[in-house]
């Protein structure tokens, strides 16, 4: 059983959960649809996610995948869209600032119509989870139910610059272990979704992340990924239950060093950078 943090509301409790710590992820439900109304194709596929099994996944190793969130067509139509310099606003090469090796670009707005999707589609499922993991770590800080909400929210601080890129990878490219973080007003949770086919398109290249616990050693977490699949994860901190109450542990991500070929990966933040 995971470890989680201590439940914050009273409905339907987990009696194992309880017995670990942890806030009580709530079990998912369907909304009712008006009849006629037609959902999308990615709609679907966030509807069809486990996000109970998610929360408790995030909350026992600060992680979880989402398998099949794309198509491959979807991530095709990404990734051949990297040299289109009109959809971005800025280019970064890793290794002039020593992040590693390969490159990214930050989309420009207004966001292709998929990315934007995901950032809203995502949201509203993950801040819950955020809003517990605050309380559970005595932090102030609530997010609002729509992501739309929380992004006035970062315009108001004067982060106006969009963060969802795309990553790309050649042999021997990787990327150092770090935080996205980007201003005054963060969320806890992001998401990254390969866009290339494992074996196929690349070998080696894989999504890493550290935990550091006080007074342990570091503990590594790879996720096994596939073409379309998504990780959500921790951007910064995570609540653990300890002998003496609730502890933050300090968390970073990666990318490993590819053996062959080319890697694409698209980063879904949920806050605006300054």
């Amino acid at each position: 059983m995971n470890t989680v943090a201590k439940a914050l509301h009273s409905q339907s409790h987990s009696p194992e959960l309880e017995l670990e710590l942890g806030f009580e992820p709530k079990r998912k439900h369907t909304a009712a649809l008006t009849p006629g109304t037609v959902t999308s194709p990615l709609t679907q596929r966030v509807d069809a996610i486990d996000w109970f099994d998610v929360e408790e996944e995030l909350n026992g190793y600060g992680c979880a995948m989402l398998r099949n969130l794309l198509s491959a067509q979807e991530c095709d139509a990404l990734s051949a869209n990297y040299p289109r310099d009109d959809l971005y606003r800025s280019r970064v090469v890793m290794a002039r600032h020593g992040f590693g090796r390969g490159e990214y670009k930050y989309f420009a707005y207004p966001l292709p119509p998929l990315v934007a999707d995901l950032r809203a589609e995502l949201y509203p499922r993950l801040a819950p989870v955020a809003n517990r993991w605050n309380e559970a770590m005595n932090i102030d800080v609530r997010y609002p139910a729509a992501h739309g909400e929380f992004i006035e929210r970062c315009h108001a601080a004067g982060q106006l610059r969009p963060t969802p890129l795309i990553l790309q990878y050649a042999k021997d490219d990787f990327n150092c272990l770090h935080q996205d973080l980007y201003g005054e007003h963060v969320f806890p949770l992001q998401v990254a979704i390969l866009l290339s086919e494992p074996g196929q398109d690349f070998t080696g290249g894989e999504f890493v992340m550290t935990e550091q616990r006080p007074r342990m050693q570091t503990r590594t977490e790879v996720v096994p990924l596939g073409k379309g699949d998504a990780v959500v994860f921790a951007v910064h901190h995570r609540p653990v239950q300890g002998t003496r109450g609730v502890y933050r542990v300090n968390l970073r991500h990666g990318v490993s060093r590819l053996r062959s070929g080319h890697r694409h990966t698209l980063g879904v933040i949920f806050h605006d950078a300054t």
